[in-house]
């Protein structure tokens, strides 16, 4: 497992692939602790995070992480919501099925961008 720096043009393409995935199939929210602690700290529905994580750009990726728990790639991104830095690491998932989001939640350190 490897935490690598994409080029802008490569976070544009998996962006590409990702959010028609997205829009088609669904995605689905990792129900972890953190994730479910940011949802009530910030009072977000489900419809909110989905529009949050519509809303991703390639100014907000941080890096990309080889996956050792077979999600493939997981791509790593950062986004201000009501002042708070969240944390989004997020994957194509399986062909044919949802987009996975495995971390969604308040950001436990600074975030450093790639491209801001």
């Amino acid at each position: 497992m490897g935490n690598t720096i994409k080029t802008q043009q490569e976070v544009e393409a998996f962006l590409r692939q990702f959010m028609p995935k997205f829009d088609i199939w669904g995605i689905v929210f990792l129900n972890r602790e953190k994730n479910l602690d940011t949802l009530f700290r910030l009072g977000l529905t489900e419809a909110a995070r989905k529009d949050i994580v519509r809303s991703i750009d390639t100014l907000d990726y941080v890096e990309t992480i080889e996956d050792a728990l077979s999600y493939g790639e997981m791509w790593v991104f950062g986004k201000d919501y009501d002042g708070q830095e969240l944390y989004i690491k997020i994957s194509l998932g399986q062909p044919s099925s949802r987009t996975i989001c495995i971390s969604f939640h308040i950001a436990e350190h600074p975030i450093r961008y790639a491209f801001k």
